[in-house]
Protein backbone atom coordinates (compact mmCIF):
# COMPACT_ATOMS: atom_id res chain seq x y z
CA UNK A 1 0.00 0.00 0.00
CA UNK A 2 1.39 3.59 -0.84
CA UNK A 3 2.19 5.35 2.12
CA UNK A 4 2.83 2.58 4.48
CA UNK A 5 6.10 0.65 5.09
CA UNK A 6 5.69 -3.54 5.44
CA UNK A 7 5.15 -5.02 8.85
CA UNK A 8 7.89 -7.12 10.66
CA UNK A 9 10.35 -7.23 13.29
CA UNK A 10 11.72 -4.05 14.46
CA UNK A 11 13.46 -2.07 17.24
CA UNK A 12 12.84 1.28 18.62
CA UNK A 13 15.41 3.75 20.10
CA UNK A 14 14.45 2.53 23.10
CA UNK A 15 15.15 -0.78 22.79
CA UNK A 16 18.85 -0.29 21.51
CA UNK A 17 21.36 -1.70 24.00
CA UNK A 18 23.20 1.91 23.60
CA UNK A 19 19.77 4.03 23.35
CA UNK A 20 20.64 5.27 19.91
CA UNK A 21 18.37 4.99 16.50
CA UNK A 22 19.72 3.64 13.45
CA UNK A 23 21.13 5.97 10.75
CA UNK A 24 20.15 6.74 7.42
CA UNK A 25 21.88 4.11 5.77
CA UNK A 26 18.47 2.29 6.40
CA UNK A 27 19.96 0.05 9.23
CA UNK A 28 17.11 -1.48 11.52
CA UNK A 29 14.83 0.93 10.64
CA UNK A 30 12.16 2.63 13.05
CA UNK A 31 8.51 1.47 12.57
CA UNK A 32 5.31 1.19 13.82
CA UNK A 33 2.95 -1.78 14.04
CA UNK A 34 -0.51 -1.05 12.67
CA UNK A 35 -2.23 2.17 12.70
CA UNK A 36 -1.02 4.99 10.46
CA UNK A 37 2.31 5.67 9.91
CA UNK A 38 3.70 9.11 9.87
CA UNK A 39 5.40 10.86 7.32
CA UNK A 40 9.13 9.42 6.94
CA UNK A 41 11.33 11.92 8.39
CA UNK A 42 13.55 13.26 5.69
CA UNK A 43 17.23 11.82 5.80
CA UNK A 44 19.14 14.96 7.19
CA UNK A 45 16.37 15.01 10.02
CA UNK A 46 16.36 11.49 10.92
CA UNK A 47 20.28 11.70 11.21
CA UNK A 48 19.72 14.59 13.60
CA UNK A 49 17.28 12.49 15.41
CA UNK A 50 20.21 10.01 15.94
CA UNK A 51 23.13 12.52 16.59
CA UNK A 52 21.12 14.00 19.33
CA UNK A 53 20.82 10.28 21.06
CA UNK A 54 24.25 9.44 19.87
CA UNK A 55 25.33 12.90 22.21
CA UNK A 56 23.30 12.38 24.87
CA UNK A 57 24.83 8.92 25.16
CA UNK A 58 28.13 10.06 24.90
CA UNK A 59 27.87 12.25 27.13
CA UNK A 60 26.63 9.84 30.13
CA UNK A 61 29.68 7.21 29.20
CA UNK A 62 32.34 7.61 31.56
CA UNK A 63 34.86 5.13 30.19
CA UNK A 64 37.00 6.67 27.14
CA UNK A 65 37.43 3.78 24.87
CA UNK A 66 33.17 3.55 25.25
CA UNK A 67 33.04 6.58 23.97
CA UNK A 68 35.31 6.20 21.12
CA UNK A 69 33.70 2.88 19.91
CA UNK A 70 30.37 4.51 19.86
CA UNK A 71 31.03 7.18 17.98
CA UNK A 72 33.03 4.76 15.02
CA UNK A 73 29.90 2.52 15.33
CA UNK A 74 27.40 5.65 14.53
CA UNK A 75 29.46 7.61 12.04
CA UNK A 76 27.41 6.33 9.63
CA UNK A 77 23.88 8.72 10.62
CA UNK A 78 25.91 11.61 9.09
CA UNK A 79 26.27 10.76 5.73
CA UNK A 80 28.01 7.52 3.61
CA UNK A 81 30.74 7.52 6.37
CA UNK A 82 32.54 4.42 7.73
CA UNK A 83 34.97 4.77 10.42
CA UNK A 84 37.98 3.30 9.28
CA UNK A 85 40.15 4.06 12.67
CA UNK A 86 39.99 5.51 16.18
CA UNK A 87 42.46 6.57 18.36
CA UNK A 88 43.23 7.78 22.05
CA UNK A 89 46.06 9.46 23.55
CA UNK A 90 47.71 7.92 26.22
CA UNK A 91 50.60 8.86 28.00
CA UNK A 92 51.95 10.76 24.88
CA UNK A 93 51.06 7.97 22.38
CA UNK A 94 48.18 6.85 19.95
CA UNK A 95 46.70 3.84 20.79
CA UNK A 96 44.45 2.49 18.50
CA UNK A 97 41.04 0.73 19.19
CA UNK A 98 40.72 -2.56 18.96
CA UNK A 99 37.78 -1.83 16.28
CA UNK A 100 40.15 -0.61 13.71
CA UNK A 101 40.49 -2.63 10.36
CA UNK A 102 43.03 -4.56 9.37
CA UNK A 103 43.36 -3.99 6.05
CA UNK A 104 44.51 -1.04 5.72
CA UNK A 105 45.95 -0.69 9.19
CA UNK A 106 49.52 0.04 8.69
CA UNK A 107 49.07 2.76 5.90
CA UNK A 108 46.51 4.22 8.13
CA UNK A 109 48.37 4.19 11.47
CA UNK A 110 51.39 5.58 9.40
CA UNK A 111 49.52 8.33 8.28
CA UNK A 112 48.13 9.44 11.20
CA UNK A 113 51.40 9.73 13.47
CA UNK A 114 52.70 11.85 10.68
CA UNK A 115 49.75 14.52 10.83
CA UNK A 116 51.29 14.91 14.57
CA UNK A 117 47.70 16.21 15.80
CA UNK A 118 46.40 17.62 13.09
CA UNK A 119 43.74 17.26 10.14
CA UNK A 120 44.72 16.08 7.20
CA UNK A 121 43.45 13.91 4.39
CA UNK A 122 43.76 9.64 4.27
CA UNK A 123 44.37 7.75 1.28
CA UNK A 124 42.34 4.47 1.08
CA UNK A 125 41.73 2.30 -1.55
CA UNK A 126 38.11 2.20 -3.34
CA UNK A 127 37.11 4.94 -0.85
CA UNK A 128 37.19 8.60 -2.97
CA UNK A 129 37.15 10.59 0.49
CA UNK A 130 39.00 9.99 3.34
CA UNK A 131 40.00 12.38 6.67
CA UNK A 132 41.78 11.98 10.06
CA UNK A 133 39.79 14.28 11.84
CA UNK A 134 41.32 15.11 15.33
CA UNK A 135 39.35 14.65 18.35
CA UNK A 136 40.61 18.56 20.77
CA UNK A 137 39.54 19.51 23.74
CA UNK A 138 40.36 22.83 25.37
CA UNK A 139 43.47 22.00 26.25
CA UNK A 140 45.05 19.03 24.69
CA UNK A 141 44.34 16.06 21.55
CA UNK A 142 42.16 13.23 23.12
CA UNK A 143 42.95 11.56 20.08
CA UNK A 144 41.62 10.52 16.23
CA UNK A 145 38.74 9.37 14.15
CA UNK A 146 39.61 8.25 10.69
CA UNK A 147 36.65 8.91 8.67
CA UNK A 148 36.18 7.44 4.72
CA UNK A 149 33.08 7.93 2.64
CA UNK A 150 31.84 6.07 -0.69
CA UNK A 151 31.03 9.38 -2.16
CA UNK A 152 31.86 12.92 -1.71
CA UNK A 153 29.98 14.21 0.68
CA UNK A 154 27.40 17.28 0.60
CA UNK A 155 28.48 20.42 3.12
CA UNK A 156 25.38 19.01 5.24
CA UNK A 157 26.86 15.63 5.86
CA UNK A 158 30.17 17.17 6.50
CA UNK A 159 28.43 19.22 9.16
CA UNK A 160 27.28 16.20 10.91
CA UNK A 161 30.21 14.69 10.58
CA UNK A 162 31.80 17.65 12.24
CA UNK A 163 29.11 17.98 14.56
CA UNK A 164 29.52 14.19 15.27
CA UNK A 165 33.81 15.14 16.07
CA UNK A 166 32.88 17.88 18.19
CA UNK A 167 30.36 16.17 20.29
CA UNK A 168 33.25 12.85 20.33
CA UNK A 169 36.09 15.21 21.44
CA UNK A 170 34.08 16.63 23.93
CA UNK A 171 32.31 13.87 25.58
CA UNK A 172 36.01 12.71 26.00
CA UNK A 173 37.17 15.91 27.65
CA UNK A 174 34.23 15.27 30.43
CA UNK A 175 35.34 11.53 30.45
CA UNK A 176 39.03 12.30 30.79
CA UNK A 177 38.08 15.15 33.50
CA UNK A 178 35.66 12.67 35.23
CA UNK A 179 38.91 10.73 35.13
CA UNK A 180 41.42 13.02 36.23
CA UNK A 181 39.16 13.62 39.09
CA UNK A 182 38.47 9.90 39.75
CA UNK A 183 42.45 9.64 40.08
CA UNK A 184 42.96 12.49 41.71
CA UNK A 185 40.55 11.56 44.65
CA UNK A 186 42.06 8.26 44.74
CA UNK A 187 45.55 9.79 44.78
CA UNK A 188 44.45 12.48 47.34
CA UNK A 189 42.70 9.65 49.40
CA UNK A 190 46.04 7.50 49.30
CA UNK A 191 48.19 10.11 50.22
CA UNK A 192 45.83 11.21 53.35
CA UNK A 193 46.38 7.60 54.33
CA UNK A 194 50.24 7.66 53.45
CA UNK A 195 50.61 10.18 55.40
CA UNK A 196 48.03 8.87 58.27
CA UNK A 197 50.63 5.83 58.20
CA UNK A 198 53.57 8.21 58.08
CA UNK A 199 52.42 9.92 61.14
CA UNK A 200 51.63 6.99 63.17
CA UNK A 201 55.15 5.92 62.11
CA UNK A 202 56.45 9.03 63.19
CA UNK A 203 54.76 8.60 66.48
CA UNK A 204 55.69 5.22 67.17
CA UNK A 205 59.23 6.59 66.09
CA UNK A 206 59.80 9.20 68.44
CA UNK A 207 58.50 6.87 71.20
CA UNK A 208 60.42 4.27 70.55
CA UNK A 209 63.92 6.55 70.21
CA UNK A 210 62.21 8.05 73.53
CA UNK A 211 62.83 4.84 74.98
CA UNK A 212 65.57 3.86 73.53
CA UNK A 213 67.33 6.90 74.78
CA UNK A 214 65.99 6.31 78.13
CA UNK A 215 67.43 2.81 78.12
CA UNK A 216 70.54 4.29 76.95
CA UNK A 217 70.84 7.39 79.32
CA UNK A 218 70.16 4.76 82.01
CA UNK A 219 72.91 2.46 81.34
CA UNK A 220 75.33 4.75 80.46
CA UNK A 221 74.44 6.07 83.97
CA UNK A 222 75.40 3.32 85.65
CA UNK A 223 78.17 2.46 84.10
CA UNK A 224 79.04 5.43 85.39
CA UNK A 225 78.27 4.98 88.80
CA UNK A 226 79.71 2.00 88.93
CA UNK A 227 76.73 0.53 90.59
CA UNK A 228 77.33 -2.89 89.43
CA UNK A 229 74.94 -6.07 88.99
CA UNK A 230 72.12 -4.87 91.74
CA UNK A 231 72.05 -1.30 90.05
CA UNK A 232 71.51 -3.61 86.41
CA UNK A 233 68.97 -5.65 87.72
CA UNK A 234 66.97 -2.80 89.72
CA UNK A 235 67.35 -0.56 86.01
CA UNK A 236 65.81 -3.74 83.99
CA UNK A 237 63.22 -4.23 86.32
CA UNK A 238 62.03 -0.91 86.34
CA UNK A 239 62.11 -0.24 82.76
CA UNK A 240 60.44 -3.85 81.94
CA UNK A 241 58.29 -4.17 84.54
CA UNK A 242 59.38 -8.18 85.28
CA UNK A 243 61.69 -9.57 87.64
CA UNK A 244 65.51 -9.59 86.01
CA UNK A 245 68.55 -11.62 88.00
CA UNK A 246 71.57 -11.89 87.44
CA UNK A 247 73.86 -15.26 87.98
CA UNK A 248 77.46 -16.08 87.25
CA UNK A 249 78.68 -18.37 85.12
CA UNK A 250 78.43 -21.36 87.31
CA UNK A 251 74.18 -20.80 87.87
CA UNK A 252 74.81 -19.24 91.61
CA UNK A 253 72.38 -16.01 91.65
CA UNK A 254 74.38 -12.93 91.98
CA UNK A 255 71.28 -10.20 91.84
CA UNK A 256 67.87 -10.29 91.75
CA UNK A 257 65.34 -7.57 91.47
CA UNK A 258 61.60 -7.97 91.81
CA UNK A 259 58.43 -10.12 92.91
CA UNK A 260 58.78 -13.82 93.62
CA UNK A 261 61.99 -14.63 94.43
CA UNK A 262 62.83 -18.48 94.72
CA UNK A 263 63.98 -18.97 98.67
CA UNK A 264 66.00 -20.82 99.07
CA UNK A 265 67.49 -20.47 95.22
CA UNK A 266 68.21 -23.48 93.41
CA UNK A 267 71.32 -25.11 93.13
CA UNK A 268 72.57 -25.58 90.00
CA UNK A 269 73.33 -28.72 87.99
CA UNK A 270 76.57 -28.51 86.39
CA UNK A 271 75.81 -30.27 83.42
CA UNK A 272 72.75 -28.15 82.64
CA UNK A 273 74.32 -25.29 83.22
CA UNK A 274 76.58 -25.78 80.61
CA UNK A 275 74.56 -27.14 78.09
CA UNK A 276 71.75 -24.08 78.75
CA UNK A 277 75.23 -21.37 77.93
CA UNK A 278 76.05 -23.30 74.80
CA UNK A 279 72.98 -23.05 73.47
CA UNK A 280 72.28 -19.37 74.48
CA UNK A 281 75.82 -18.74 73.15
CA UNK A 282 74.87 -20.40 69.79
CA UNK A 283 71.72 -18.02 68.86
CA UNK A 284 72.18 -14.16 68.13
CA UNK A 285 70.08 -12.28 71.08
CA UNK A 286 68.34 -13.34 74.06
CA UNK A 287 66.79 -16.64 73.93
CA UNK A 288 63.45 -18.02 75.90
CA UNK A 289 64.24 -20.60 77.82
CA UNK A 290 60.70 -22.17 79.79
CA UNK A 291 59.85 -18.96 81.54
CA UNK A 292 63.25 -16.54 81.49
CA UNK A 293 64.26 -14.67 78.66
CA UNK A 294 67.92 -15.23 78.61
CA UNK A 295 71.12 -13.18 77.31
CA UNK A 296 74.94 -14.28 78.05
CA UNK A 297 77.21 -11.15 79.43
CA UNK A 298 80.47 -11.69 77.44
CA UNK A 299 82.94 -8.94 77.21
CA UNK A 300 85.38 -10.14 74.68
CA UNK A 301 84.03 -13.85 74.82
CA UNK A 302 84.60 -15.19 78.29
CA UNK A 303 81.00 -16.03 79.73
CA UNK A 304 81.27 -13.63 82.58
CA UNK A 305 77.18 -14.61 84.12
CA UNK A 306 73.87 -14.83 82.58
CA UNK A 307 71.39 -11.60 82.57
CA UNK A 308 67.32 -12.90 82.52
CA UNK A 309 64.16 -11.51 82.80
CA UNK A 310 61.42 -14.03 84.20
CA UNK A 311 58.65 -13.97 81.84
CA UNK A 312 56.35 -16.38 83.12
CA UNK A 313 53.41 -15.04 80.85
CA UNK A 314 55.25 -14.22 77.67
CA UNK A 315 54.91 -10.61 77.49
CA UNK A 316 58.32 -9.42 76.36
CA UNK A 317 57.87 -7.45 73.09
CA UNK A 318 60.91 -5.74 71.28
CA UNK A 319 61.02 -2.82 74.04
CA UNK A 320 61.67 -5.49 76.34
CA UNK A 321 64.27 -7.29 74.43
CA UNK A 322 66.17 -3.87 73.66
CA UNK A 323 66.41 -2.73 77.31
CA UNK A 324 67.68 -7.08 78.31
CA UNK A 325 70.47 -6.44 75.22
CA UNK A 326 71.33 -2.68 76.36
CA UNK A 327 71.55 -3.82 80.10
CA UNK A 328 73.83 -7.03 79.36
CA UNK A 329 76.21 -4.73 77.15
CA UNK A 330 76.49 -2.49 80.37
CA UNK A 331 76.84 -5.18 82.40
CA UNK A 332 79.49 -6.85 80.60
CA UNK A 333 81.08 -3.51 80.40
CA UNK A 334 81.35 -3.08 83.90
CA UNK A 335 82.17 -6.75 84.98
CA UNK A 336 84.88 -6.63 82.20
CA UNK A 337 86.13 -2.86 83.78
CA UNK A 338 85.92 -4.68 87.16
CA UNK A 339 87.64 -7.57 86.06
CA UNK A 340 90.68 -5.44 84.73
CA UNK A 341 91.15 -3.70 87.88
CA UNK A 342 90.62 -6.82 90.03
CA UNK A 343 93.36 -8.01 87.68
CA UNK A 344 95.33 -4.75 88.40
CA UNK A 345 94.74 -5.61 91.88
CA UNK A 346 95.99 -8.73 91.76
CA UNK A 347 98.86 -8.32 90.29
CA UNK A 348 99.84 -5.79 92.72
CA UNK A 349 98.68 -7.80 95.79
CA UNK A 350 100.40 -10.84 94.57
CA UNK A 351 103.91 -9.29 94.30
CA UNK A 352 103.53 -7.28 97.38
CA UNK A 353 102.50 -10.33 99.65
CA UNK A 354 104.96 -12.58 97.40
CA UNK A 355 107.69 -10.25 98.85
CA UNK A 356 106.26 -10.40 102.66
CA UNK A 357 106.45 -14.30 102.03
CA UNK A 358 110.65 -13.93 100.66
CA UNK A 359 111.19 -10.82 102.94
CA UNK A 360 111.48 -7.68 102.16
CA UNK A 361 112.39 -4.07 103.22
CA UNK A 362 109.86 -3.11 105.56
CA UNK A 363 109.59 0.80 104.29
CA UNK A 364 108.91 -0.53 100.81
CA UNK A 365 106.07 -2.87 102.18
CA UNK A 366 104.21 -0.18 104.51
CA UNK A 367 104.43 2.57 101.13
CA UNK A 368 103.44 0.23 98.48
CA UNK A 369 100.71 -1.58 101.04
CA UNK A 370 99.55 2.26 101.43
CA UNK A 371 99.48 2.48 97.48
CA UNK A 372 96.96 -0.26 97.24
CA UNK A 373 94.91 0.49 100.07
CA UNK A 374 95.99 -1.62 102.92
CA UNK A 375 97.10 -0.85 106.44
CA UNK A 376 99.91 -3.39 107.38
CA UNK A 377 101.18 -1.56 110.56
CA UNK A 378 98.15 -3.37 112.10
CA UNK A 379 98.16 -7.44 113.55
CA UNK A 380 97.66 -9.52 110.71
CA UNK A 381 97.02 -13.09 110.11
CA UNK A 382 97.92 -15.39 106.92
CA UNK A 383 95.22 -17.70 105.74
CA UNK A 384 95.66 -20.16 103.01
CA UNK A 385 92.82 -21.61 100.78
CA UNK A 386 92.42 -24.60 98.73
CA UNK A 387 90.03 -26.15 97.09
CA UNK A 388 89.92 -29.38 95.76
CA UNK A 389 88.07 -29.11 92.40
CA UNK A 390 89.12 -25.74 91.67
CA UNK A 391 92.34 -24.86 89.30
CA UNK A 392 94.28 -22.14 91.52
CA UNK A 393 93.96 -19.10 88.63
CA UNK A 394 93.68 -15.58 88.50
CA UNK A 395 89.89 -16.86 88.45
CA UNK A 396 89.75 -18.68 91.68
CA UNK A 397 92.21 -16.38 93.30
CA UNK A 398 89.68 -13.37 92.19
CA UNK A 399 86.42 -15.65 93.76
CA UNK A 400 88.37 -15.62 97.02
CA UNK A 401 89.02 -12.02 97.17
CA UNK A 402 85.58 -11.75 96.78
CA UNK A 403 84.59 -13.62 99.07
CA UNK A 404 86.79 -12.32 101.38
CA UNK A 405 85.76 -8.71 100.69
CA UNK A 406 81.78 -10.58 101.20
CA UNK A 407 82.82 -11.28 104.70
CA UNK A 408 85.15 -8.03 105.84
CA UNK A 409 88.11 -9.06 105.13
CA UNK A 410 90.45 -6.36 104.83
CA UNK A 411 93.02 -8.67 102.61
CA UNK A 412 96.26 -8.61 100.21
CA UNK A 413 96.21 -12.10 98.37
CA UNK A 414 98.74 -13.71 96.22
CA UNK A 415 98.58 -17.07 94.72
CA UNK A 416 100.75 -20.69 94.93
CA UNK A 417 100.87 -23.90 92.64
CA UNK A 418 97.91 -25.68 94.65
CA UNK A 419 96.59 -22.75 96.93
CA UNK A 420 96.06 -18.99 97.53
CA UNK A 421 97.52 -17.07 100.38
CA UNK A 422 95.63 -13.71 102.45
CA UNK A 423 97.86 -12.01 104.55
CA UNK A 424 94.07 -9.84 106.55
CA UNK A 425 94.53 -7.44 109.41
CA UNK A 426 91.40 -9.03 111.51
CA UNK A 427 91.60 -12.44 112.87
CA UNK A 428 89.03 -14.18 110.72
CA UNK A 429 85.51 -15.81 111.52
CA UNK A 430 85.92 -19.16 112.07
CA UNK A 431 83.21 -20.35 109.46
CA UNK A 432 81.96 -17.32 107.11
CA UNK A 433 84.79 -17.62 104.66
CA UNK A 434 84.31 -21.53 104.01
CA UNK A 435 80.71 -21.03 104.01
CA UNK A 436 80.93 -18.10 101.00
CA UNK A 437 83.34 -19.83 99.50
CA UNK A 438 81.33 -22.58 99.49
CA UNK A 439 78.31 -20.98 97.87
CA UNK A 440 80.55 -19.21 95.20
CA UNK A 441 82.24 -22.90 93.86
CA UNK A 442 78.94 -24.58 94.81
CA UNK A 443 80.68 -27.54 96.77
CA UNK A 444 82.18 -27.71 100.12
CA UNK A 445 85.64 -29.85 99.36
CA UNK A 446 87.39 -26.83 100.61
CA UNK A 447 90.14 -26.52 103.45
CA UNK A 448 91.33 -23.39 104.98
CA UNK A 449 94.64 -22.98 107.29
CA UNK A 450 94.64 -20.00 109.49
CA UNK A 451 97.95 -18.76 111.40
CA UNK A 452 97.96 -17.32 114.63
CA UNK A 453 98.51 -13.22 115.35
CA UNK A 454 101.30 -11.58 113.69
CA UNK A 455 102.94 -8.41 114.73
CA UNK A 456 105.98 -7.86 112.66
CA UNK A 457 106.34 -7.96 109.07
CA UNK A 458 109.33 -9.86 109.30
CA UNK A 459 107.38 -12.76 110.74
CA UNK A 460 104.82 -13.55 108.08
CA UNK A 461 106.97 -15.82 106.21
CA UNK A 462 107.12 -18.04 109.36
CA UNK A 463 103.52 -17.58 110.06
CA UNK A 464 102.65 -18.17 106.36
CA UNK A 465 104.05 -21.82 107.69
CA UNK A 466 101.28 -21.84 110.51
CA UNK A 467 98.58 -21.51 108.40
CA UNK A 468 100.27 -24.08 105.86
CA UNK A 469 100.25 -26.62 108.82
CA UNK A 470 96.95 -26.02 110.18
CA UNK A 471 95.91 -26.51 106.61
CA UNK A 472 97.64 -29.66 105.97
CA UNK A 473 96.43 -31.10 109.90
CA UNK A 474 92.67 -30.18 108.58
CA UNK A 475 93.47 -32.17 105.46
CA UNK A 476 94.72 -35.37 106.97
CA UNK A 477 91.60 -35.54 109.67
CA UNK A 478 88.23 -36.95 109.18
CA UNK A 479 86.66 -33.95 108.55
CA UNK A 480 89.01 -32.64 106.34
CA UNK A 481 86.80 -29.82 104.76
CA UNK A 482 86.14 -26.18 106.76
CA UNK A 483 88.47 -24.26 108.64
CA UNK A 484 91.12 -24.48 111.16
CA UNK A 485 93.29 -22.29 113.26
CA UNK A 486 97.19 -22.89 113.93
CA UNK A 487 95.65 -22.25 117.57
CA UNK A 488 93.63 -24.81 117.35
CA UNK A 489 96.26 -28.02 116.55
CA UNK A 490 97.52 -28.31 120.22
CA UNK A 491 99.96 -30.87 120.19
CA UNK A 492 100.29 -30.83 116.41
CA UNK A 493 101.84 -26.90 116.37
CA UNK A 494 105.16 -29.25 117.20
CA UNK A 495 105.44 -31.33 114.27
CA UNK A 496 105.79 -28.35 111.60
CA UNK A 497 108.30 -28.14 108.96
CA UNK A 498 110.86 -25.70 111.32
CA UNK A 499 111.33 -28.73 114.03
CA UNK A 500 113.90 -31.46 113.67
CA UNK A 501 111.87 -33.84 111.35
CA UNK A 502 114.98 -37.03 111.72
CA UNK A 503 113.89 -36.88 115.27
CA UNK A 504 110.14 -37.00 114.97
CA UNK A 505 111.06 -40.14 112.59
CA UNK A 506 113.27 -41.83 114.67
CA UNK A 507 110.14 -41.45 117.45
CA UNK A 508 107.85 -42.91 115.24
CA UNK A 509 109.83 -45.81 113.85
CA UNK A 510 110.23 -46.32 117.65
CA UNK A 511 106.62 -46.76 118.46
CA UNK A 512 105.42 -48.14 115.37
CA UNK A 513 108.37 -49.59 112.99
CA UNK A 514 107.65 -53.12 113.66
CA UNK A 515 103.89 -52.78 113.08
CA UNK A 516 104.77 -50.72 109.79
CA UNK A 517 107.39 -53.22 108.87
CA UNK A 518 104.48 -56.37 109.61
CA UNK A 519 102.14 -54.40 107.54
CA UNK A 520 104.79 -54.15 104.31
CA UNK A 521 105.90 -57.79 105.23
CA UNK A 522 101.85 -59.18 105.12
CA UNK A 523 100.14 -56.58 103.06
CA UNK A 524 98.07 -55.76 106.66
CA UNK A 525 97.20 -52.16 107.93
CA UNK A 526 97.53 -52.96 111.68
CA UNK A 527 99.13 -49.08 111.89
CA UNK A 528 95.62 -47.74 110.20
CA UNK A 529 93.12 -49.77 112.45
CA UNK A 530 95.28 -48.56 115.28
CA UNK A 531 95.24 -45.05 113.61
CA UNK A 532 91.32 -45.56 113.03
CA UNK A 533 91.00 -46.65 116.48
CA UNK A 534 92.41 -43.84 118.29
CA UNK A 535 90.80 -41.38 115.97
CA UNK A 536 87.31 -42.85 116.93
CA UNK A 537 88.35 -42.11 120.96
CA UNK A 538 88.92 -45.43 121.24
CA UNK A 539 85.12 -46.72 120.31
CA UNK A 540 85.09 -50.16 119.09
CA UNK A 541 81.69 -49.35 117.70
CA UNK A 542 82.73 -46.40 116.08
CA UNK A 543 86.38 -47.48 114.84
CA UNK A 544 84.72 -50.73 113.39
CA UNK A 545 82.34 -49.17 110.86
CA UNK A 546 85.09 -46.40 110.22
CA UNK A 547 87.46 -49.58 109.21
CA UNK A 548 84.27 -51.23 107.30
CA UNK A 549 84.97 -54.58 109.74
CA UNK A 550 83.14 -56.40 111.96
CA UNK A 551 83.51 -55.82 115.76
CA UNK A 552 84.93 -59.32 116.57
CA UNK A 553 87.66 -58.13 113.47
CA UNK A 554 89.02 -55.30 115.17
CA UNK A 555 89.16 -57.09 118.73
CA UNK A 556 91.71 -59.37 116.75
CA UNK A 557 93.83 -56.91 115.21
CA UNK A 558 94.08 -54.57 118.33
CA UNK A 559 95.39 -58.31 120.15
CA UNK A 560 97.67 -58.67 117.27
CA UNK A 561 98.82 -55.09 117.38
CA UNK A 562 99.90 -55.67 121.41
CA UNK A 563 101.70 -58.38 120.18
CA UNK A 564 103.57 -57.43 117.94
CA UNK A 565 104.80 -53.89 118.90
CA UNK A 566 104.89 -55.12 122.83
CA UNK A 567 103.13 -51.84 124.05
CA UNK A 568 100.28 -52.09 126.01
CA UNK A 569 97.24 -49.83 124.98
CA UNK A 570 95.92 -50.03 128.84
CA UNK A 571 98.95 -48.20 129.89
CA UNK A 572 98.85 -44.65 129.47
CA UNK A 573 102.32 -43.64 128.75
CA UNK A 574 102.04 -46.13 125.99
CA UNK A 575 98.55 -45.21 124.72
CA UNK A 576 99.58 -41.56 124.23
CA UNK A 577 102.84 -42.18 122.60
CA UNK A 578 101.16 -44.71 119.91
CA UNK A 579 98.52 -42.00 119.41
CA UNK A 580 101.03 -38.81 119.01
CA UNK A 581 103.15 -41.67 116.58
CA UNK A 582 100.26 -42.71 114.48
CA UNK A 583 99.18 -38.71 114.11
CA UNK A 584 103.01 -38.07 112.73
CA UNK A 585 102.87 -40.91 110.82
CA UNK A 586 100.06 -40.10 108.52
CA UNK A 587 100.29 -35.96 108.55
CA UNK A 588 104.26 -36.04 107.82
CA UNK A 589 105.22 -39.02 106.72
CA UNK A 590 103.06 -40.54 104.25
CA UNK A 591 100.60 -42.37 105.90
CA UNK A 592 96.95 -42.99 103.87
CA UNK A 593 94.52 -40.44 104.58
Amino acid sequence: MAGSRAQGPHRSCSDREDGLPRGSAGRYPAVVRGGPQPPAPRPAEHGLDELTALSRVLFDTPDEGEILRLAMEHIGAAGPYSAEAGYLKADGDLIPSPRNGRVHALAVDRRVRELAGQDGPVTVPGRPWGRALGLRGLERLHGYLVVTSRSQPTEAERSLLAMIVRHTAAALSVAFAHRRHREDALELHRLREERTGLQQQLISVVAELGYQRAVHTLMADLAASGGGEEAVTRALYGLTGLPALVEDRFGRLRSWTGPSRPDPYPEPDPVRQDEMLNAVAREVGPVRMKDRLITLVRPHGEILGVLALVDARGEADEHTVFALEHAATSLALELAHLRSLAEVELRLHGELVDDLLAGTDEASAYARSEAVGHDLHRSHYIVVVQWSNRTVDDSFARTVGRAASAVGMHSLLTRRSDHVVLVVSDRPHARALYETLARETGTRSGTIGVSSSCDSLGDISHHYQEARRALEVRRHSRERYGTTFFEQLGLYRILGPGNNFREIETFVHEWLGQLIAYDSRHHTSMVETLSRYFDCGGNYDEAAESLAIHRSTLRYRLQRIRDISGNDLANVEDRLNLQVATRVWRILLGGPD
